[in-house]
């Protein structure tokens, strides 16, 4: 699997306190263990890939980091503050995210989508609300202009008076993200963005993530396809059965045997001669 173009690699890796921290977080349901002592650190634009077979934990970890779930210990800090058990309250701290299954409005356009998504970032006061005093003609004037923004940004300002439904999947896939960055978050969540892809929307979709890395926003990913990942992510983190199997550099995970037999199930040096580069 090919490493990264050198002229996608971005700023490097930035040093000093982390804008995201899980730090030993676990979460039980009953007498089942879904994470056991996860710890990893994502620094200010990085990149992290989150992989593993299914059922690792991966979507269970994204939901400690959110707010919707509570780990049952741990804990999960932004700049350095712990965040509140909330997602809405999350999601204005600066974490944002996409998920597995698009959750899209199919009866809204994709304008009225992002719009939803910029309604955290929306301050008018309720007198001015009900009124549509100047405050809130204002206000809702910046938002359909930064809503227009996110649609060019995605490649889909022609379809921005569309319905949702009406939209081609990996287009769906976008605007899901641009109504992500409409809350304009510090840290990007990303639960298989290629999920269904053509090979053309997939690497549509790695250029999408380098671009939102370059604004300053830190993305975290999940996603099966390991070519991807591996093509896309500054570092990348492994999860078996909830607890993290190996983290490190792209190159140091792909050739780590403990990696190939947590994917094939099978001890590296039966299926072609142990470590591989």
């Amino acid at each position: 699997m090919p490493e990264r173009p050198k002229d996608d690699l971005g700023p490097p890796l930035v040093h000093g306190e982390p804008i995201l921290r899980a730090a030993g977080v676990s979460m039980r349901f009953g007498g089942l263990t879904a994470l056991s002592e996860v710890s990893f650190a994502l620094a200010r634009a990085e990149i992290i890939g989150l992989i593993g077979p299914n059922g690792a934990g991966k979507t269970t970890l994204f939901n400690c980091l959110t707010g919707l779930y509570t780990p049952t210990s741990g804990s999960v800090t932004l700049r350095g503050l712990p965040l509140p058990q909330d997602p809405a309250r999350v999601t204005e701290r600066g974490v944002a995210r996409t998920f597995q299954n698009i959750r899209l409005f199919p009866s809204m356009t994709a304008q009225e989508n992002v719009l939803v998504g910029r309604h955290v970032r929306m301050k008018q006061g309720p007198l001015s609300s009900l009124l549509h005093g100047r405050a809130f003609r204002r206000s809702e004037a910046e938002a359909a202009g930064r809503a227009a923004e996110l649609l060019e940004f995605v490649g889909l300002s022609r379809f921005s008076e569309e319905l949702a439904r009406n939209l081609p999947y990996g287009d769906q896939r976008r605007l899901e993200i641009a109504r992500a960055l409409a809350t304009d978050p510090a840290v990007l969540l990303l639960d298989e963005p290629t999920a269904g892809m053509n090979a053309q929307e997939t690497e549509a979709t790695r250029q999408l993530v380098f671009a939102i890395r370059r604004l300053g926003i830190s993305v975290v990913v999940i996603e099966h396809d390991t070519k991807f990942i591996f093509g896309l992510c500054d570092r990348v983190v492994v999860l078996v059965r909830g607890e993290v199997l190996v983290q490190g550099r792209p190159g140091e995970v792909r050739g780590d045997p403990r990696v190939v037999e947590a994917y094939l199930g099978t001890p590296p040096e039966q299926v072609g001669g142990g470590r591989r580069g």
